[in-house]
């Protein structure tokens, strides 16, 4: 009974970790990535489906950038549609280079999935 219950506890720490990569590889996918464009709807399968991740990318970000700031920054960059404007805007607010803020906007991510 022991041993099921160490087996399905591991089971559940390695989906947490497996999403919790997912989520910081999407994170720096859309602060280092532009939106691709899709011009029309003849563009290819591969070129919807990059396009299709980094929305579904960015959205997460967005979230967890919107979440871990203070509700007045939060009111001010709601508006934003991207998490890259979100941490440009925020780091000429701050002034620390934009590679610094996407470095620690990681890090928060990482920080607050380990405690979970």
């Amino acid at each position: 009974m022991v041993h099921r219950d160490l087996w399905r506890r591991l089971l559940l720490i390695d989906r947490d970790l497996k999403e919790f990569y997912k989520v910081v590889d999407d994170l720096r996918f859309v602060l280092t990535e532009e939106c691709p464009l899709v011009l029309n709807s003849t563009a290819t399968r591969n070129v919807l489906d990059v396009y299709d991740r980094w929305v579904r990318a960015n959205e997460k970000a967005r979230a967890y950038i919107l979440v871990s700031i203070s509700d007045v920054l939060n009111k001010k960059h709601e508006v934003m549609p991207t998490a890259r404007e979100i941490m440009a805007s925020l780091q000429e607010m701050f002034g620390q280079p934009l590679s610094s803020v996407r470095h620690e906007a990681i890090k928060y991510v990482y920080v607050t999935r380990m405690k979970d």
